[in-house]
This record gives C-alpha cells, sequence and structure tokens, in this order.
C-alpha cells in the first residue's frame, strides 16, 4: 500500500521557513478540527508557543457534538469555536488578535494548520478581500505575502506547517476530510478503520444501517454500499464506492455531530497504529 508519511522533505521547508519567520510574529493562530483537536494539531505547535503566543480556533464547530467541543474548550487555554463558512466566532478571535497588538504598530500574526481544517476561510476572513497586499517587511524573509487590515498584519504563507508525518496519522485525517483517502491505500481501506473505531467507541449508532457491535466492518460496508446503491454486475457491492460515500457522509457531518477524542484520552491517538495494520 502506499505510504502513510506526507512529504517529510515539504514539511522541513516549511519548518525553516516558519523558523525565519516566528521571531517577527506577535501571535499564531493555529486552526484545527473541532471533532478531533488533538489529531488535527499542528505538529510544531508545542514548540512554537514555546516562544510566541499562540491562539486556538477549532474550526467546524456546527459538525462536532457540542458538549464534548464544550469540554475541549475548558481544556484548552485561549480557545475559540468557529463556525467559518458562516463567520461565527470571527469577531471575538479578531478581538483576541488584537489584544496582543503592540502601541506602536500593528499586530503580526501567521495563521497554521493542517490542511482542509479551515486554515484558508480563517485566513482570507482576516485579511479581507479589499486589501491588497504591502510590500516587503524590513528584516522578515521575502519569500512570504503580507496583508494589512483593522490592525494587523498577517503573513500568507501557503505550507507553512504540514499534516503530521508519523505512520497512521492520515487515516483519522482521512475519516475527516483532512488527507486524501489515497495516502492510506484508498476509500475501502479508510472506511474500514473508520468503522472499526467506530464500534470500539460505541460511536456505530450514526451509521446509516444497522450495526451489531463486534461485526466485521467489512460486512458493515457492504450492506451501507447497498443502501447508498453502491451495486456492480451480479449484485456485487462496489466496496471502493462505498468506502468513498461513507467518509463523505461522516467528514460533511451528514452522519450527524461527533467528536471522536477528548482531552487526556489517549485512545484515539493510539489508534492510529491500530488502524493501520487494517490497510496493511
Amino acid at each position: 500500500m502506499p505510504r502513510t508519511v506526507w512529504y517529510p522533505g515539504h514539511m522541513a521547508k516549511g519548518t525553516r521557513k516558519l523558523n525565519e519567520l516566528v521571531s517577527k510574529l506577535d501571535v499564531i493562530i493555529e486552526v484545527r478540527d473541532s471533532r478531533a483537536p488533538a489529531s488535527t494539531s499542528s505538529p510544531l505547535i508545542k514548540a512554537l508557543a514555546k516562544v510566541k503566543p499562540v491562539i486556538h480556533v477549532l474550526s467546524r464547530k456546527d459538525l462536532a457534538d457540542p458538549e464534548k467541543l464544550s469540554v475541549w474548550m475548558d481544556s484548552l487555554k485561549h480557545t475559540y469555536s468557529a463556525d467559518l463558512r458562516k463567520r461565527e466566532g470571527l469577531s471575538a478571535i479578531k478581538r483576541a488578535i488584537l489584544r496582543l497588538k503592540p502601541s506602536h504598530r500593528e499586530v503580526r500574526l501567521a495563521v497554521v494548520g493542517i490542511p482542509n481544517v479551515g486554515k484558508s476561510l480563517l485566513l482570507n476572513s482576516l485579511i479581507g478581500k479589499a486589501n491588497a497586499g504591502v510590500g516587503n517587511i524590513p528584516g522578515i524573509t521575502k519569500s512570504v505575502s503580507w496583508y494589512r487590515n483593522e490592525g494587523m498584519l498577517i503573513v500568507d504563507s501557503p505550507g507553512i506547517l504540514d499534516p503530521h508525518a508519523e505512520e497512521g496519522a492520515h487515516l483519522i485525517l482521512s475519516w475527516l476530510g483532512c488527507a486524501k483517502a489515497e495516502v492510506v491505500g484508498g476509500w475501502e481501506n479508510a472506511s474500514l478503520s473508520l468503522l472499526a473505531f467506530l464500534d470500539a467507541k460505541g460511536m456505530s449508532s450514526i451509521l446509516p444501517v444497522e450495526h451489531v457491535d463486534g461485526e466485521v466492518p467489512a460486512l458493515t460496508l457492504e450492506r451501507i454500499g447497498r443502501k447508498y446503491g453502491c451495486l456492480i454486475s451480479g449484485g456485487r457491492v462496489n466496496m471502493e464506492l462505498a468506502g468513498q460515500k461513507l467518509i463523505e457522509a461522516f467528514s460533511s457531518g451528514r452522519l450527524g455531530r461527533v467528536c471522536i477524542e477528548l482531552p487526556g484520552e489517549e485512545r484515539a491517538i493510539d489508534f492510529r497504529n491500530e488502524a493501520a495494520s487494517i490497510v496493511e
């Protein structure tokens, strides 16, 4: 199967670029997915938090279990939840940023996060559509673009942080739409690991078909495929298409509002290694 490690060389390049910038910044805004705040954290955020203030934004709060999201909000410091598509929570985020503004200039910030957690949505909202880029900032690398808006100087540096590179991490990210299914061996493999995870977590009630605890994931996926009409010649189920339909329904929130991990709960993190064996 394809390797689950995502471009470690590219991550190294992004790390070098970030190191050039970080000393010039006042604050770093990190975006995570509300449904899995631990698994969607930026891999360098702990190191960054030692040198600069970090504001965490938990995006897609409309797709997260409200009670579990509340637990995360109480656990993480300097954290705001948001539905960035509807711009809900944006005003509170801006106020938190501007509280760190030096008296003599704009507050300088970078938005970081793994792909597809809402980083671009937040960045574009902070930049504003009508704001053009500014010229080079003295003493700061010329390889990035800066934008000025409402007392903020915002760096636009795509790919400044890439996803986790450890083995198996992309399984969870693929369930949330943050990683491509090809990275973990395809839609069928991703969905089988999701089904095993939901069964282990006692969350199978969200599935679109009846589920028996401990059922082999392939049997559950086959029934889901029949429900979604993923049939091929001879009445067989196209398992790859069934897996795609299931992952898309889960990641979009059509199966309901979920949170797949809680603070201090290692099970979801440990499962990444267990789930990796499913697709090997």
